[in-house]
């Protein structure tokens, strides 16, 4: 088995493992850069631009899923979890990759999938293929209908993507036959994680790809694979949103102290043990090795049980994400992570933007409803001007690197990207659009290649012009080539925030708040004074070198929704 080397990377100490200071990178291989020209983004495309990465400044890059899929959720209904599936290359593209980032001093995290697998996963087939009750069966979730003749579902629950949760197979004899869970796409059934079968596979997946290399596991609805038991009904509250079940009102994330209805498929206590079972196999290995959680729960105080000591490392902080541009629900938001993370031993993680959600140089600035995993599309309401919801990003961005612990970066949004919104129908390919019959448009506007040089056709995504979703016109002023370089280009903003991060260490320093004003959050952080306006009217500022501006001063005042970092 090949192992890649270590390359560049940089050795941890205690306390101040790489992990609890990375900025990371999230790269979707389907539209980050596509290296034979069929339209769709490569593992050799990917080790081609790892050297923009290198140069942006990150420390570690995470890649969504590149395993054999059927690809009717982008590649997260996995049917090989050992594999690489054909769009995206080999194996051994894989091992060039990783020892090409290591080399660049780049660690890289992989998706891992345990909620659920592809129903073309060999495990499936043979389910679909044996009895009820046989073993093959009981590695998912399949169950006996209600009703006279078993001719309804289980129970009331709801697909992620819209619809119902549980699709009736045929038998082999071609009668109507059992059902079986799938809390997202029909394609993909929920795993059996009260079978030990399942909790073996798995720790062989993760050794397979530990022994190739690589740094650690993002893992996906970490939040799911234990469901409660009895498989009672559950109606989710009306303004849940589409990833999680909970209700996910902006304000959540800012003020809430007290737990949301838990639903029963959902945070289910019983997946600690598993965490903790994980937690062992990583550290049959050398290098810091991390587990990081895609876990939709609220409050954040629960969310803190993800990253106890024998744990996973870390987990993504959505109640950020969730807050709205309103400073006291920031400065509320800020404090319950550090606090409530602190109190585990782990780092607050922040993230703005990645590929489930409305890219923030739109989000921030809509003013229509925006349920999470719900998208945006033409017919929206409250699409903002592109160049004051950037402006807003770039405020939001500066912000989020100024505080201490890990972040996560989501590709394209160094170069400011917006949401895609004016994608045609006809090329859409998110399950929630076909799931809703149209009624949302899902995730496709954040997924679209990005634009790499913009004399090039697919603005440089691929040596061709073809591009698995279309490009806006609109992105050959967002191309990578436009920006390198150029002051005040969002590309240089983030460059000179990761450096200057880096220089004043940031990720480890300790927030003490100042009073500058009710719209204004304002703090200082080693030699680093941070002040964010995220009011309509001008602040004066204090007396101080500016080390980094989201926009353009005007003289010694802070326009509205604008971001600077002073020498203290």
């Amino acid at each position: 088995m090949p192992t890649a080397s270590t390359g560049a990377l940089a050795p941890s100490s205690p306390g101040r493992e790489w992990w609890r200071s990375a900025v990371i990178y999230q790269v979707y291989p389907r539209s980050f850069a596509d290296a034979d020209g069929d339209g769709m983004g490569d593992l050799p495309g990917i080790t081609h631009r790892l050297p923009a990465l290198r140069s942006l400044g990150v420390d570690a890059v995470w890649l969504s899923p590149f395993f054999t899929s059927p690809q009717n959720d982008g590649g997260y209904d996995v049917a090989d979890y050992c594999d690489v599936d054909p769009l995206f290359g080999t194996l051994a593209d894989f091992d060039t990759m990783l020892e090409r980032a290591h080399s660049l001093g780049l660690r890289v995290i992989i998706d891992i999938v345990p909620n659920h697998s592809s129903s073309a996963h060999a495990w499936f087939q043979a389910a679909l293929a044996a009895a009820p009750g046989s073993e093959e069966r009981e590695r998912y979730m399949f169950r006996d209908g209600n009703g006279e003749h078993g001719e309804l579902p289980p129970n009331n629950w709801e697909s992620i993507f819209g619809g119902a949760a549980w699709t009736r197979i045929t038998e082999q004899d071609g009668t109507p036959g059992q059902w079986y869970l799938h809390l997202f796409d029909k394609s993909q059934p929920d795993l059996n994680w009260e079978n030990p079968w399942v909790w073996e596979q798995f720790r062989s997946i993760l050794r397979f790809w530990l022994d190739r290399g690589v740094d650690g596991f993002r893992v996906d609805v970490a939040h799911g694979m234990v469901k409660e038991a009895g498989l009672p009904d559950y109606t989710p509250p009306a303004n849940a949103g589409s990833m999680g079940g909970v209700a996910l009102e902006p304000e959540i994330g800012a003020h809430a102290s007290t737990e949301p209805p838990t639903p029963p498929y959902f945070a289910q206590d019983g997946v600690h043990a598993i965490y903790r079972d994980w937690h062992t196999v990583l550290e049959e290995y050398e290098g810091d090795r991390v587990l990081c959680g895609e876990a939709w729960v609220e409050p954040l105080e629960k969310l803190a049980r993800w990253v106890r000591p024998d744990e996973m490392q870390q987990t993504f902080n959505f109640g950020y994400l969730e807050t709205p541009w309103d400073a006291a629900a920031l400065r509320t938001v800020i404090d319950r992570s550090i606090s409530v993370f602190a109190s585990v031993g782990a780092p607050s993680t922040w993230v703005l933007s990645n590929h489930d959600v409305v890219r923030h140089a739109t989000r921030l600035a809509l003013e229509g409803e925006n349920l999470q995993g719900h998208g945006i599309g033409p017919k929206s309401s409250g699409i903002p001007d592109t160049a004051f919801a950037l402006r807003r990003a770039r405020a939001a961005t500066a912000l989020m690197l100024a505080l201490p612990g890990s972040a996560y970066l989501y590709q394209g949004e160094e170069l400011g990207l917006p949401e895609a919104i004016d994608l045609p129908d006809s090329a859409r390919q998110d399950p929630t659009w076909f799931r809703t019959n149209g009624e949302r448009y899902g995730r496709d506007g954040c997924r679209v290649p990005l634009p790499w040089e913009g004399t090039e056709p697919s603005y440089g995504f691929g040596p061709g012009a073809a591009s698995w979703l279309p490009q806006p016109a609109s992105w050959a002023s967002y191309t990578r080539d436009t920006q390198e370089g150029v002051a005040g280009s969002t590309l240089t903003m983030y460059q000179d925030a990761l450096a200057a991060r880096r220089e004043h260490d940031l990720a480890f320093g300790t927030l003490e708040w100042a009073e500058l004003g009710q719209d204004v959050l304002a703090f200082r952080s080693g030699n680093v004074f941070v002040i964010a306006n995220v009011g309509t009217e001008p602040v004066a500022l204090p007396d101080g070198e500016v080390l980094l501006a989201s926009a353009d001063l005007i003289g010694r005042e802070l326009p509205q929704d604008t971001t600077v970092w002073l020498r203290a």
